[in-house]
């Protein structure tokens, strides 16, 4: 009985040790996230090839809707989502000439055309409607929607992702709910599309172990950060532009869980956050590679919630635009 009482401290004593160490690392590598924006990366590309300066989050908006796309060695996929993005862009504008709207694709450090194929859309459609941001290095999705946003002049702004997964007409049903939400709190909502309804048939298809990850990481997102949003993961979200700039300036994550520091920082501002369902086809050629990729994002979920409770990565209180 002796020995098992002996075995029992040793577990709980390493288990404490662990969790120290755990907490220290989280801390320690807080400070070690490049926020700073390459001179590079503070210009674009206009129709005939000029470089000019992107505007900043904080300037009043311009236009009524920027989409940001963020693409990683997207050269083959990002047409068929851009096709259907300026199609749908195209005639909203034509049936309300009020309506205006810029595109901001996002290439985050390529190796492949990326870059080319998306300024591509900017001679098409002219730079005020197309702008492409070439980042220096690869930062993750989580930091190429960051400088995106940072960089759009829209009212509202959409993230999607460039591979067009999402039916890009399903923006009315995100809108719908984000206009529900901002007839009660003042220019402060987030619409946030979701496939929680898919999730039955997605079980079905998927092994054990991958079900058992995915249940996992669910369990570790309500635990952790966010609660009371079933899918944090769905690439098409929209902002105003007030909870843009009160999420985005303050977003550390760059890879995968960056989606769940958002909504983190959203409800610890109390930004009332709607979950809309959404039309969603899983598209070949994901980057997410499924055991290793939720392993880190498992970690990240770990370390987003000590790094704020130990101060290290801190909230300032909202801020205003005109």
């Amino acid at each position: 009985m002796d020995c098992i009482c002996e075995v029992v401290q040793a577990l709980v004593a390493l288990a404490a040790l662990a969790f120290i160490v755990v907490v220290v690392v989280a801390h320690v590598t807080a400070g070690m996230i490049n926020m700073k924006r390459h001179e590079r990366e503070k210009c674009f590309l206009t129709a005939s090839g000029q470089k000019e300066s992107f505007p900043s989050l904080r300037d009043p908006h311009s236009v009524d809707l920027s989409v940001v796309v963020p693409a990683y060695n997207e050269e083959l996929r990002m047409p068929v989502m851009m096709d259907e993005a300026m199609e749908y862009l195209e005639n909203r504008q034509k049936n309300n000439v009020s309506f205006t709207y810029e595109v901001i694709v996002v290439d985050d450090g390529s190796k492949d055309k990326t870059t080319e194929v998306a300024l591509g859309y900017t001679r098409k459609y002219g730079s005020d409607k197309v702008r492409v941001l070439t980042l220096v290095k690869n930062r993750g999705k989580g930091g190429a929607v960051r400088m995106g946003a940072l960089s759009s002049r829209g009212k509202l702004i959409l993230m999607a992702d460039a591979d067009g997964a999402t039916k890009f007409a399903d923006l009315e049903k995100v809108e719908a709910g984000l206009n529900d939400l901002n007839s009660k709190m003042s220019n402060m909502a987030i619409s946030c599309g979701s496939r929680a309804h898919l999730e039955q048939d997605s079980v079905a298809q998927r092994s054990l172990f991958r079900t058992f990850l995915m249940y996992g990481f669910h369990f570790l997102v309500w635990f952790f950060c966010v609660r009371g949003i079933r899918d944090t993961q769905c690439g098409f979200k929209l902002f105003t532009r007030e909870a843009a700039l009160q999420t985005f300036p303050f977003l550390h994550v760059e890879r995968w869980a960056f989606d769940v520091e958002l909504l983190y920082i959203a409800q610890c501002f109390k930004i009332p956050i709607a979950e809309v369902a959404v039309n969603w086809t899983e598209i070949e050629g994901s980057k997410l590679v499924p055991v290793w990729s939720w392993l880190q994002m498992g970690r990240d979920l770990v370390f987003i919630r000590l790094r704020y409770v130990t101060g290290a990565w801190k909230l300032q209180t909202p801020q205003k635009t005109d």
